[in-house]
This record gives C-alpha cells, sequence and structure tokens, in this order.
C-alpha cells in the first residue's frame, strides 16, 4: 500500500510562530521600558545653608532581663540618664518611645520613666505591639 504524500496539508501549526510572537512581545516591553528614562531638566540650586534633618526621636529599648538600650546602643540607667542630658542640652524638646519587653520587670520602666521625668521630658510614647488575629 502506498501512503498518498499529494495530500493537502489540512492543518497548520501555529505553535512556533505563537512563540515566536511572545518572544518578540517581551522584547519589545524589555525595550520600551529600558529606553524611557525622564526629561532633562536644569533643576535650582539650594543655598550652602543647614540641610534639613531627621527628627531626633529616641527609642528606649527594656530587655527580659532588665537591661536598657538606648538607640542599640547598650547602656545603664546612669548612662542613659547622661545621654539623654547631653540630647537635652542640644534639643530642649525631643520625643522618646520606650519599648519594654512583655516579661521584663515593671520596676524597669518606672526606673526609665522615672529618669524621663527628672529630666523634664514629656514626649514620651510606649510601643507596643497589635493582639494576635487583629
Amino acid at each position: 500500500m502506498k501512503v498518498q504524500e499529494d495530500k493537502p496539508y489540512d492543518d497548520i501549526n501555529i505553535t512556533p510562530m505563537l512563540d515566536l510572537a511572545y518572544v518578540l512581545l517581551v522584547i519589545f516591553i524589555l525595550m520600551c521600558t529600558a529606553s524611557v528614562q525622564g526629561l532633562k531638566v536644569n533643576l535650582p540650586h539650594a543655598s550652602a545653608g543647614k540641610p534639613l534633618s531627621a527628627p531626633k526621636t529616641k527609642a528606649i529599648s527594656i530587655k527580659d532581663d532588665g537591661s536598657l538600650v538606648l538607640d542599640a546602643v547598650p547602656v545603664t540607667l546612669a548612662e542613659l540618664e547622661q545621654r539623654l542630658a547631653a540630647q537635652k542640652a542640644q534639643t530642649p524638646e525631643f520625643p522618646v518611645v520606650i519599648k519594654g519587653s512583655g516579661v521584663a520587670q515593671y520596676q524597669s520602666v518606672m526606673d526609665v520613666l522615672d529618669v524621663l521625668g527628672r529630666l523634664g521630658l514629656s514626649q514620651v510614647g510606649l510601643a507596643t505591639s497589635k493582639p494576635p488575629g487583629s
């Protein structure tokens, strides 16, 4: 039996053509986004004055064992008072955030609040976390 090779091709396989189209589309998207860089403008010049600085919020952390950390630096209670007094001399009013561990002794938190009260710092916040499931 002889296979008919003269039969016309009934269906066209378009998968390679679609693959090529997708590759070209991806290349087109990448090239268009890479070529958009914005406009060139001449920016104005500012005076050489004092730059704006970030707020000087101080973070006091009280660990589980009652040890204190001021802005990621371990300190004692006396060192904490000295550093905060030096900061108050530079900036009379600055915010302080107290992050106390849930298992730390309450006396440690009261000692820190006592130091802040002696220095006359009134912008004090206590950091908390949301309860689970909220």
